[in-house]
């Protein structure tokens, strides 16, 4: 097997609820996504094409992410702020909102968002600023 990657990136806001730090409070990043998938290579020689994974992924970031309030289903606090804000884009996640939780749900949720490509999504690595990533691998 081989592998391929593509770099993806959106800047949402966030807060990671419980944190003993200034990450308890709202903010926003940058963040930049590394999706590697892996597969034997078709008969042009690729995993699957690059456009097909920013197509794929990045449309499911840009419609869910991106310019949007990543919050977990468990902050009603900051759920109910956003929601009387007016309009706000907001995804709500299963777990704290963390670079390592938000890359664990992208591999998580790879399948659906490939749409049975034929290939796999083998780790997915969310930075979260240029020193700080996290990384979820199967």
């Amino acid at each position: 097997m081989i592998s391929c990657t593509r770099k993806l990136w959106f800047c949402a806001g966030h807060r990671v609820k419980g944190h003993e730090g200034k990450c308890r409070h709202l903010h926003g990043h940058n963040y930049i996504v590394y999706i590697t998938a892996q597969a034997s290579l078709d008969s042009i020689g690729r995993v699957i094409d690059f456009s097909v994974l920013k197509q794929e992924f990045g449309s499911f970031i840009d419609d869910n992410f991106d310019h949007g309030f990543l919050v977990w289903e468990d902050d009603k606090e900051v759920i109910d702020v956003l929601k009387n804000m007016g309009e706000q884009k907001i995804f709500v996640m299963p777990t704290n909102p963390t670079a390592e939780n938000i890359a664990q749900f992208l591999l998580d949720n790879s399948g659906d968002i490939l749409d049975s490509k034929g290939v796999e999504v083998t780790m997915i690595k969310v930075y979260e600023t240029e020193n700080c990533f996290a990384v979820a691998t199967r």
